[in-house]
């Protein structure tokens, strides 16, 4: 029953056209969220490309659509948030993370992938209805990013794009 329920989650997830929350698959399957969280923990066990993002449950993207990708750094306020995330998406990125460097913890890293402004909108939304910290605020705004898109244009605009806003950090340290 239980290997029958986690195929019946590939399916669900296979037939979505975006992320599906716990609660929403284990409704649609009469178990707890927590039994969904245990099969998709088994299932990435097995192998099987299953993302946890905020929006929910997801397959992975398999050969990659967006063969161009690059790393970042950034810096700016929790204000500015919206505005670096909007103007990546619209220059044409995925915004796969944001990954800060904790003195204990090491590498810290959050999935994000957005790639539309209603992405981003719904992004800012649960992080404002949730009340969380961002990750950047862990050190002074300062984060990086990975980004995906289909052709190398879209990074250097974005890269250009933020520049112009003063929130990309390049050269040398302390330097802007």
């Amino acid at each position: 029953m239980a290997a029958s329920r986690r195929e019946q989650i590939l399916a669900l997830l296979r037939q979505a056209r975006g992320p599906v929350t716990g609660s929403e698959l284990a409704r649609r399957l009469g178990v707890s969220r927590q039994v969904i969280v245990q099969d998709i923990a088994l299932l990435r066990a097995a192998g099987e490309d299953v993302l946890a993002t905020p929006q929910g449950y997801r397959l992975g993207p398999g050969a990659p659509a967006r063969p161009y990708r690059t790393v970042i750094a950034v810096r700016h306020s929790p204000a500015q948030t919206g505005d670096e995330l909007y103007t990546l998406v619209e220059a044409g990125v995925r915004v796969l993370d944001v990954v800060v460097e904790h003195p204990i913890y090491g590498e810290l890293r959050g999935l994000l992938l957005l790639d539309t402004p209603d992405d981003v909108t719904a992004f800012l939304e649960r992080v404002a209805d949730s009340g969380a910290a961002l990750l950047s605020s862990l050190t002074g705004g300062v984060h990086l990013h990975t980004l995906e898109a289909s052709h190398p244009d879209a990074i250097e605009t974005a890269r250009a794009r933020l520049r112009e806003k003063g929130y990309l950090l390049e050269g040398s340290p302390g330097a802007p």
